[in-house]
């Protein structure tokens, strides 16, 4: 009986005489007789003043050897991650996000030879405390980074202002169907399904690369706001 239970259980799945997974469905819509459907997309949109900050920092260095290239941006490296520890930025906002290495060469005729190489570290930094963000960015110049990026500006916690976004994009979905449901005489009936995609736009991005001083500015940062979205797709039926 174990070795005819797969053939019986196979043989009962092409037959339909057992149910496939819900996954694996593919019901149409559906429509009374004298019903039509309708496919809206709609976006709603929640704007919130952003809470915590993202950058990418860290350190380029070069020398004629590989091992002396390495040395010295680990040991300019260190020093970057000090500073960051004593901005009180926590060690979970800190990730090393590459360590790369690579020649550098002459082009002379045919043949490339290797100059030197560069090596670089570079670390992806989460600050919280968007006030303190400009000093923190002084903070890594002056203790070595030559390379920051960013910052990028974000929502902690979306959940609410997610929830609101959805809120607006079901009254835009609804109000769109009721004017194609009006101009073609008829009303909206309900709604037959109903999709989430898209997602969330936050602000500007500003990008910059500095190169260390003897004493680096705090720059001027000017956070804005951020917008987060909900793409939602609705099917409409439509009727007299």
């Amino acid at each position: 009986m174990k070795r005819s239970t797969p053939l019986l259980f196979a043989t009962l799945l092409a037959l339909g005489a057992l149910p496939m997974s819900p996954r694996a469905q593919t019901l149409p819509h559906a429509v009374a007789p004298d019903g039509t459907l309708l496919s809206v997309s709609a976006t709603g949109e929640a704007r919130r003043n952003p809470d915590i900050a993202t950058l990418s920092t860290g350190v380029v260095t070069r020398a004629a050897g590989a091992d002396a290239a390495m040395q010295a941006n680990a040991t300019q490296m260190e020093a970057v991650m000090a500073a960051l520890r004593g901005a009180g930025i926590a060690a979970r906002d800190i990730r090393t996000s590459g360590v790369n290495l690579y020649p550098q060469y002459r082009h002379e005729g045919d043949t490339p030879t290797i100059t030197g190489y560069q090596a670089s570290n570079t670390v992806d930094v989460t600050v919280r405390d968007i006030g303190s963000l400009g000093e923190v960015i002084g903070t890594l110049v002056d203790a070595g980074a030559n390379q920051v990026h960013g910052p990028s500006f974000d929502v902690d916690d979306k959940t609410g202002a997610l929830d609101e976004a959805r809120r607006d994009a079901v009254e835009q979905a609804r109000a769109r169907a009721a004017v194609y449901a009006d101009a073609l005489g008829l009303r909206v009936r309900r709604i037959v399904s109903l999709g989430e995609g898209g997602g969330r736009m936050p602000g500007p991005v500003p990008m910059m690369a500095m190169a260390r001083a003897e004493k680096a500015a705090s720059p001027p940062i000017s956070p804005g706001e951020s917008t987060l979205s909900v793409t939602l797709d609705v099917v409409f039926e439509l009727g007299r």
